[in-house]
């Protein structure tokens, strides 16, 4: 607890204000409907969650870098088109058009990382002109029609709209989740131990597994009272668990974080930056496409708005807000996973409160810029104590 503490204090604030602000906002629109924390709202709100926050995950790995990628959106929305091209109108087997969706996206990340690396481009530039021309780009390949509409029993759509997870497999996956972190940290602080440095107790590791456990089991246990987990939503904590494996356990992971804080000392320490950046650009860009295919799924369609309207905004504001920093080399994956809950909650709540769009942008953005201030207090606090 000491130590927590002293992390707090030098500015290492970690999850711990999107947690309390999630808490809070829960709480909040909790008292003024009670319908929100019902467990058929909750079902639906975390499938929700999960097109934007796809997206907003490849946000997270270019704010590690120190950069920006403005298009997400649009190329989300042009992923959403040509699945759906490729699908309805040209036959494809859903699989085929769903990896060459994907592959497209992969495909501009790969060109923004030209642009930057080699003629220096500001990554703001290249991916605000991104987002014009894939916005064009998308109106073109729907055509006149402006929508396509996925057929409803399809595999795609059904594993949207209609996949859940029995109630048994939940909590053997519950069950798996707090086996995986006791080994996991019982494995790190065995290696910390033969290196001769502090590691956690056996006993912390139990606790803190089940904990984890009690928390997850009580969680699905409330969503299986309506219609449970749906699939997409595994699909999305597994991508959230994927990357941050990579980014915790990895080379790779070790030297976008060394980017991020700063890449001029990166390079000079033998990190080929440059494959840094491409790689970054390539999951962020593949990311939105897979976002823009679950959300085609989602609605059984795609349309001249996919990928429009909040999206992008969204999916930004999702990463920083879930603490994620804009000055590069600071956040998680799990930011992404917590902030679009935090976007989702009041989008759902202040929706039951018969409230129109107009506040839940504003208090959006109120929370938005509150982050982004705590993050920049945060900064301060590390620098004055020699953790910056």
């Amino acid at each position: 607890m000491s130590l927590l503490l002293d992390r707090v204090r030098g500015g290492d604030l970690g999850l711990l204000p999107v947690v309390a602000g999630l808490f809070v906002i829960a709480v909040v629109l909790q008292v003024l409907n009670p319908i929100f924390l019902s467990s058929t709202n909750l079902v639906n709100l975390l499938i929700e969650c999960v097109p934007v926050g796809v997206i907003a995950l490849g946000i997270v790995c270019v704010l590690l870098v120190g950069e920006i990628d403005l298009s997400v959106g649009s190329v989300s929305g042009l992923a959403s088109s040509a699945v759906a091209i490729l699908f309805v109108n040209r036959g494809l087997p859903v699989l085929v058009a769903i990896v060459a969706a994907v592959a497209v996206g992969g495909i501009v990340g790969w060109v923004y990382a030209q642009m930057f690396n080699r003629f220096g481009v500001p990554s703001f530039v290249i991916t605000l002109a991104g987002l014009l021309a894939f916005l064009g780009l998308q109106l073109k390949v729907l055509g006149a029609a402006g929508s396509v509409n996925l057929p409803f029993d399809s595999a795609l759509v059904r594993f949207a709209q209609l996949a859940f997870l029995p109630a048994w497999l939940t909590y053997v996956l519950v069950a798996a989740a707090a086996c995986a972190l006791f080994a996991s940290g019982y494995a790190h602080a065995r290696k910390r131990r033969s290196a001769g440095l502090s590691s956690r107790s056996v006993s912390l590791l139990l606790a803190r597994s089940a904990a984890l456990l009690a928390g997850l089991g009580f969680a699905a246990w409330y969503l299986n009272r309506a219609r449970g987990v749906g699939w997409m939503f595994v699909l999305f904590v597994a991508l959230v668990l994927m990357l941050h494996y990579a980014l915790s356990r990895t080379k790779w992971g070790k030297s976008v974080y060394a980017v991020g804080g700063n890449a001029e000392a990166a390079r000079r320490a033998g990190i080929n930056v440059r494959l840094v950046y491409t790689s970054v650009f390539m999951l962020c860009s593949s990311l939105a496409a897979i976002g823009g295919v679950l959300a085609a799924a989602r609605l059984a369609a795609a349309n001249q708005s996919s990928g429009a309207g909040d999206v992008n905004l969204n999916a930004i504001a999702a990463a920083v807000i879930g603490g994620t920093s804009l000055f590069g080399g600071r956040g998680t994956a799990f930011a992404a996973l917590l902030g679009i809950l935090v976007i989702q909650s009041i989008s759902s709540g202040l929706t039951l409160l018969n409230l129109d769009s107009s506040y839940r942008f504003i208090v959006t953005g109120v929370v938005l810029l509150l982050a982004v201030t705590l993050d920049s207090v945060a900064r301060r606090s590390r620098k004055s104590s020699g953790r910056a």
